[in-house]
């Protein structure tokens, strides 16, 4: 039996989004267009508490999502996130373009 791969986004607070499920290549543009809907203004916080599995597809919407924040003059501060997907931010050489806290 097999699952298929799910994002969800769910807005915590104003300006805080908590994301859940899986941040892959089967799920990075659904992930990238429902942050990117509640996403609208400069300064926000992306909570990755939830996220079980994550990968470069994964990574390459948080580069999207920050580089979306700082057009309009903010920051994606991105909190709770996945061990695995802070070594791959690392390993990539970006891991200074995301707003780890």
């Amino acid at each position: 039996m097999s699952t298929a791969a799910s994002f969800a986004v769910t807005v915590a607070a104003p300006d805080t989004l908590a994301a859940s499920g899986s941040f892959t290549f089967a799920t990075a543009a659904a992930a990238l267009a429902a942050c990117r809907k509640h996403l609208q203004r400069g300064d926000a916080t992306l909570d990755l508490a939830g996220i079980a599995e994550a990968d470069s597809a994964g990574l390459a919407v948080l580069l999207a999502l920050a580089g979306d924040a700082r057009r309009r003059g903010g920051a994606l501060r991105i909190v709770r996130a996945p061990e695995s997907l802070r070594a791959l931010a690392q390993l990539a050489e970006v891991d200074g373009l995301l707003g780890f806290a």
